[in-house]
C-alpha cells in the first residue's frame, strides 16, 4: 500500500523524493541553508519543479554553492552563469546570489552561524501547524515577514516574504506537511 503523501508532490517521482527525503526536515547546517536560499530566490515566480529539475546543475555552476567563493564571483564569472542554460539565467538573481553570499557571510560573522540566526526567529522549534489540505497553506506569514524584513536589512536580495515561507517550509523551520502525510510526525 502507498504511504499517504502531501497533495502537491503526488505523479512526479522528482517531486515525490523530495518531499519524502528533504522538505520540512530541520536543516541545521549552514550550506544546506545557503543551498535553499539560493534556490528559492531562483525559484520566485517560477515553479518549485523547474528549480529541482536544473538542481544539480545549479550545484555545478555554483561551485556547489560554497558562498566563500560565490561572494568573490567578478563580472567575467557572473556573465558566464548568465550564458549557463542549465540555470535559470536571470541576471538580477545571478548578481543576486553574490550579494547574498556575502551577506551570509556577515550573519555567520556577527552570530557565529547562519543557523544560530535564522533558528533565533523560532527559539530554534520546528512550528508545527495542523493542514489538512496543501490549498490552506499560506503563501506568507507575520513571522516571514518579520524574517524578510530583517534579511533585506542585513543586504539580502530576494527574500520577500512568500520566498522566506518557503525557505522555512523547505529548512524544516515550519511543518505544513498535511497532517494525513506520513511525513508530518516524521518531521
Amino acid at each position: 500500500m502507498d504511504k499517504h503523501r502531501c497533495a502537491w508532490c503526488k505523479g512526479d517521482s522528482l517531486y515525490e523524493a523530495y518531499h519524502d527525503l528533504e522538505w520540512g526536515v530541520p536543516v541545521k547546517d549552514d550550506h544546506s541553508f545557503f543551498e535553499f536560499l539560493i534556490l528559492e530566490t531562483f525559484q520566485a515566480g517560477l515553479s518549485w519543479i523547474t528549480i529541482l529539475k536544473k538542481r544539480e546543475h545549479f550545484r555545478k555552476a555554483f561551485d556547489f554553492f560554497d558562498y566563500n567563493k560565490i561572494a568573490t564571483y567578478d563580472q567575467e564569472k557572473k556573465d558566464a552563469l548568465l550564458q549557463d542554460a542549465g540555470i535559470v539565467r536571470n541576471k538580477l538573481k545571478v548578481n543576486a546570489t553574490v550579494s547574498n553570499a556575502q551577506a551570509f557571510i556577515k550573519v555567520q560573522e556577527e552570530f557565529g552561524s547562519f543557523s544560530k540566526y535564522i533558528w533565533s526567529f523560532v527559539d530554534g522549534k520546528t512550528i508545527k501547524n495542523e493542514i489538512k489540505n496543501h490549498k490552506d497553506c499560506p503563501a506568507n506569514t507575520p513571522l516571514s515577514d518579520t524574517i524578510s524584513k530583517d534579511l533585506k536589512k542585513r543586504g539580502f536580495k530576494f527574500v520577500g516574504s512568500t520566498v522566506i515561507y518557503a525557505f522555512m517550509q523547505a529548512t524544516g523551520m515550519v511543518n505544513d506537511h498535511e497532517v494525513n502525510c506520513f511525513r508530518y510526525e516524521e518531521v
